[in-house]
């Protein structure tokens, strides 16, 4: 199999500057010949010293219908190449992208403009999801004078919450999220969790896990009862609008609580509950373990699909 690298993201996101970036790294000096699938050109421009240096050789695709898997394979032949990296063409429908099938996908990186995500996201917010949705890491750059990282963290974790998401300056990355800037006191008891404080709360639980260890929450969502889950547990949570109407995904946590039998499917209940750090084999690792105090049902809420905008 051929391990394949995609770089994607707008014109003047970064992207060659990334890669011209990697490429220069000591731990990218391997063997073998790396062919560079170059799908735009914007201002940025590939150092030929690092290209000669990393046995890189970039061929150039200018028209969507030209990028097939044959394509592909007619180049890979022609340079013999080991491995290869695709700076992908912002524009082009990512969710139509086929390679040949000895070829695999081993990371997949995303770079954002900070300065023009908004636009980019609001406008384009179907082509920005396909984007982003398998990357494994996600880099804010030009992040000098934003005071809107929260926002952007959360639109960007509502459709990927497993990606790593790096913010840069001008000065090298830096930490986003601040305690003060949640909508909810973290010393209170319990944490009572509004519409928007729930999913801000949700995301900020799959990074911060040690601001809500020990602490009580409290909040309104559906009952989901998975079926691989042990007796005793349940999800309560809420469904999230990452994209359109028709992009739909439900946020919650696995819920201990020895009654829930008394409770149907999609019932609406107010959860009180402890949070804690457990090992859950859904989660293949440790993660947010609620332990619930109370359990009562309750009416479905007038905006029963949150968003994160």
């Amino acid at each position: 199999m051929k391990p394949v690298y995609i770089i994607n993201g707008f014109l003047e996101s970064g992207k060659t500057e990334f890669i011209n970036f990697t490429l220069d790294q000591p731990y990218f000096q391997i063997s073998g010949k790396t062919l560079l699938l170059l799908c735009e050109e914007g201002e940025g421009e590939y150092d030929p010293a690092v290209l000669k240096h990393s046995n890189t050789v970039v061929e150039v695709i200018e028209n969507e219908a030209d990028f097939t898997a044959a394509r592909m394979v007619e180049l890979e032949k022609k340079h013999h190449a080991e491995r290869i990296i695709i700076e992908y063409n912002g524009m082009w429908k990512f969710r139509d992208l086929r390679m040949p099938w000895h070829w695999k996908v081993e990371q997949q990186i995303t770079t954002i403009d900070a300065s023009t995500f908004p636009t980019y996201f609001n406008n384009m917010k179907s082509m920005v999801s396909d984007m982003l949705r398998n990357s494994e890491m996600i880099i804010f750059n030009r992040c000098d004078g934003i005071e809107d990282l929260n926002v952007y963290k959360r639109n960007v974790k509502a459709l990927n919450q497993n990606a790593d998401i790096v913010f840069e300056d001008k000065d090298g990355e830096i930490d986003e999220i601040m305690e003060d800037d949640l909508p909810y006191d973290l010393n209170d008891d319990p944490i009572v969790l509004t519409d928007e404080g729930y999913g801000i709360w949700y995301l900020d639980s799959l990074d911060h896990l040690e601001r809500y260890e020990g602490k009580t929450v409290q909040f309104v969502g559906m009952v989901m009862k998975p079926e691989n889950f042990p007796k005793g547990y349940f999800v309560p949570g809420r469904l999230a609008m990452t994209c359109c109407a028709e992009d739909m995904t439900f946020l919650g946590f696995a819920c201990v609580y020895d009654k829930i039998d008394l409770y149907q499917e999609r019932d609406w209940v107010k959860v009180t509950a402890k949070v804690e750090r457990e090992y859950f084999a859904d989660y293949e690792g440790e993660g947010p373990v609620l332990h619930a105090l109370s359990v009562t049902k309750t009416k479905q809420p007038k905006e029963h699909i949150i968003s994160f905008t």
